[in-house]
């Protein structure tokens, strides 16, 4: 229900590999670790009616969102980190159950450690040989780490590898150059559907007596086998049970409510207003209530009222807990590199300044797109015609994250409410295409940042957003774009709606 469930893009979600695992050493000493993928563009998220627009409007917002952000050269890169835990017989830290995979560690506690990037430099050539036939697995470990006792991982170990054989055709989906490993592969597997490889001998099992013994085991360090940490185990008795660790349902959540900003915390309040608002039974109504009371009693109030019902008290003691700011995702500053720009042209617009503007856009790693009130090109009649990306039928503000208004933008032709019904849409002045109007006006209490120049400045004023937070003007396009870009840097204009109090 918060925002990292809703992220911006898959170039600013964080990955989390909700396992601890177990590194091993050569010489076999063991620590416990959770991986996690941080984004160098910073986690930033879409807001909740972005989202709805996005699932109706465009959904394939986020496959197109990652792969033009590669083709145009802006590519995507997360850094590789690890929280490392000593690996002891109870398997917690700090009080924390590590084999809980909803558990996370704080990172006050355990800080991240970067131990790698990944950049994504190229998209696919053949979407169905590479994206869709790529195999996924828990289980795909290399040397030097094991899984642990999580039940879930080991649920997932099984679940993924049958998925696979039943999802690519057999066995040997290994084989297939998409999953096919880039180093030589020991072990016995052999035959079966789809084999590819062409085996000697006729022995593929061990211990055989035929064909002089071979296979022979991978026991030498030279052979580099894969072998699982031997683990002591106490004096015990397995029963089908979750340990007790597993039953806190209530501390974590409570954390994370207090680890958010006031804004952050209206938006999870608003999360679950939507969502229980469309519930038909009261009775759930009533048992979610309960659950967020047992969380924080604020959480609870808010939500309640929006629902229209009384807000329960706890059942259970809340528990005391100490936040966690890293999971905040306001506040900070991140790198614009491979954001959006809308560039609103039409045929009042200065084609010298545009230009410059577009130059600057890829100069800062970003990516222009502009929007017309009709396809093809604009600015023709110079000889050096520019591309029209979007036009105002084809465009919604989710896409972009920051609008640039280098014209006028009046009605034309093509605002003809028959050929688009957006073109309906009430507007505060006849002198601007209502399509305009309400991209910037989504755009505004998305909160993202405006700018506009020359006629762009006076469309921003007839709308009434000049003066406004976050809303830029200025003599020159390449002025619009410097100030716009700080904005970018936090994300979105965060002070434009203060919290609700």
């Amino acid at each position: 229900m918060s925002d990292r469930g809703i992220p911006r893009s898959f170039r600013t979600m964080e990955g989390f590999g909700v396992h601890t695992f177990r590194l091993v050493s050569e010489s076999g000493a063991t620590t416990l670790v959770k991986f996690h993928w941080k984004p160098a563009a910073g986690v930033h998220s879409l807001m909740w009616e972005e989202a709805q627009l996005a699932a109706g409007a465009d959904p394939d917002f986020h496959r197109r969102d990652l792969a033009d952000a590669i083709e145009a050269g802006a590519y995507p890169s997360w850094d590789l980190g690890i929280q490392t835990f000593p690996d002891t017989a109870e398997q917690t830290f700090e009080g924390i159950d590590l084999l809980d995979p909803t558990k996370l560690v704080p990172e006050e506690l355990a800080p991240v450690q970067t131990v790698g990037t990944l950049t994504l430099n190229g998209n696919p050539s053949n979407y169905f040989a590479v994206t869709e036939q790529v195999a996924f697995h828990t289980g795909h470990l290399v040397r030097g780490i094991n899984p642990t006792d999580d039940p879930l991982l080991a649920a997932r170990n099984f679940s993924y590898l049958d998925t696979q054989l039943s999802r690519l055709g057999g066995p040997n989906f290994t084989q297939i150059p998409i999953n096919r490993p880039h180093v030589p592969v020991n072990d016995n597997y052999r035959d079966g559907f789809h084999q590819d490889a062409v085996h000697s001998g006729i022995a593929p099992y061990q211990p055989s007596s035929l064909d002089g013994g071979n296979p022979f085991p991978a026991t030498g360090v030279d052979d580099r086998p894969f072998i699982d940490v031997p683990t002591p185990l106490p004096a015990s008795t397995k029963v089908r049970e979750a340990p007790a660790s597993f039953g806190d349902h209530f501390s974590q959540p409570r954390m994370f409510w207090l680890s958010m900003t006031p804004l952050e915390q209206q938006h999870i309040v608003g999360s679950f207003t939507f969502e229980l608002g469309k519930v038909y039974e009261q009775a759930i109504k009533e048992r979610e209530l309960q659950v967020l009371a047992n969380i924080d009693a604020e959480l609870c109030a808010q939500v309640a009222r929006g629902v229209g019902l009384p807000a329960p008290s706890p059942t259970l003691a809340v528990p005391d807990v100490t936040p966690s700011p890293a999971l905040s995702q306001v506040g900070g500053s991140w790198p614009t590199v491979g954001r959006q720009i809308g560039i609103l042209v039409d045929a009042s617009t200065d084609q010298d300044a545009v230009r410059t503007v577009v130059t600057a856009v890829f100069g800062s790693g970003m990516v222009p797109l502009l929007i017309a009130p009709t396809g093809g090109t604009i600015f023709g009649d110079t000889g050096e015609p520019l591309d029209v990306q979007r036009t105002l039928l084809t465009a919604r503000s989710i896409e972009f994250d920051a609008i640039l208004i280098a014209g006028a933008m009046t009605p034309t032709p093509a605002t003809d409410p028959s050929r688009d019904a957006k073109a309906a849409a009430p507007t505060p002045t006849p002198t601007v295409d209502p399509r305009v109007a309400l991209m910037l006006g989504e755009a505004f209490r998305h909160a993202k940042a405006l700018g506009g120049w020359g006629p762009g400045a006076a469309t921003l004023a007839a709308l009434g957003y000049d003066g406004r937070p976050g809303v830029v003007t200025a003599d020159s396009g390449e002025d619009v774009l410097t100030a716009v870009t700080s904005l970018l840097a936090q994300h979105r204009v965060w002070d434009r709606f203060p919290a609700i109090t």
